[in-house]
């Protein structure tokens, strides 16, 4: 089961857009030194869709040695063709990642039917831990409670990382699975709320830039001290606002920049952020005590 504060990372690049290994390898063990309990290399916060395959191997494994054991590596490996997310699982599995993220197929629009014989076919290709990824803001298409439970019958599917921001779901969705099914939210506002809903962890954004803050906000509630944790989460809400004020990553790739992890370059079609983003991610992160 993985539960607790885990961190969708970012993919630091130098100024001219390549790959900076140092950076992400340090980045990586700083995390894993404030706290996070999970780490998920190249998704959408780590700019999967502008990465080569090569360069998508490199960051999995580049996140595999450094966290060399400590903690979870949940690798993204989605993709809307279903051949190319098996070769990414594959990829996954021989490097020593301890479960693979996989999207729900984007811009094709499956059915129901489609996206079930999508991740089944995944699932019986690698024999690695599978979590789903709903987000239907971003790949328009949303998963079904019915047709997940289908899918939590293969042992390879474990569960979701849900990014609908509907607090209903983990319910129905325990419901359908049991309280088994690792249930983690995507969506940094609602963190607190869907782990009162049954749901047992975050894969979060803001944790790149504050991951001590977010692992003590799950102790905290882990502990049942509900108002601990509520208070921080109150300190966290301005940053959280300030992190998806515009598209991410660039909101946190320009927070990460002022806490010395790479620059804020991202990858074309990615614009850099304004300049009043740039004002808002500073204030934010100043009055969370991120930055002096």
């Amino acid at each position: 089961m993985f539960r607790g504060s885990l961190v969708a990372l970012i993919t630091p690049m130098h100024a001219d857009g390549s790959l900076d290994a140092k950076a992400f390898s340090d980045f990586v063990a700083w995390q894993i030194a404030e706290g996070t309990q999970g780490l998920i290399p190249v998704g959408t916060t780590g700019e999967s869709p502008t990465l080569s395959h090569a360069e998508h191997h490199q960051v999995v494994d580049l996140c595999i040695a450094a966290a060399a054991g400590r903690v979870p590596v949940i690798a993204g490996t989605g993709s809307n063709s279903t051949a190319e997310a098996v070769d990414l699982t594959r990829h996954a599995k021989a490097a020593g990642a301890d479960a693979a993220l996989v999207v729900t197929p984007y811009y094709n629009k499956p059915t129901q039917e489609g996206m079930y014989r999508h991740f089944m076919a995944i699932a019986d290709a690698v024999d690695l831990p599978i979590i789903i990824y709903n987000i239907p803001p971003r790949s328009v298409i949303d998963m079904t409670v019915e047709t997940m439970a289908r899918l939590a019958k293969h042992p390879n599917i474990v569960g979701v990382k849900d990014a609908t921001a509907n607090l209903t779901r983990p319910l129905h969705t325990t419901a359908a699975i049991g309280p088994d099914f690792c249930q983690l939210s995507g969506e940094d506002h609602t963190a607190l709320a869907f782990l009162a809903a049954g749901g047992h962890g975050c894969i979060s954004v803001t944790a790149n830039i504050a991951p001590r803050l977010c692992r003590e906000m799950h102790d905290a509630w882990a502990e049942g001290r509900v108002k601990d944790a509520m208070a921080i989460q109150a300190r966290l809400t301005p940053v959280h606002d300030a992190m998806f004020c515009e598209t991410s990553p660039g909101p946190v790739k320009v927070a990460a920049s002022l806490l010395g992890h790479g620059t804020d370059h991202c990858r074309l079609p990615m614009a850099p952020v304004a300049e009043s983003t740039h004002a808002r991610v500073r204030a934010a992160m100043t009055g969370a005590g991120l930055l002096n």
